[in-house]
């Protein structure tokens, strides 16, 4: 998951032992550089946009079928 440190909480004790406690990997922006993921936030745009914009899903299984389509 990729924080761009706007809030404090992501960065807290307790937020990072839930991301232990699910084994993922939280990700942050350097302090003062909101540019440092702007490729991965440009893919998502585009993903969001072209897969699922406007789409009415009925099921998880839908959704998580066009995603991965």
């Amino acid at each position: 998951m990729h924080s761009d440190r706007g809030y404090s909480q992501y960065c807290s004790a307790a937020y990072q032992k839930l991301f232990k406690q699910h084994q993922l990997v939280c990700s942050m922006s350097k302090k003062g550089d909101c540019y440092d993921n702007a490729a991965m936030k440009s893919w998502n745009h585009s993903f969001k946009v072209e897969a699922v914009h406007g789409e009415r899903f009925l099921t998880r299984s839908e959704a998580k079928y066009q995603v991965f389509e």
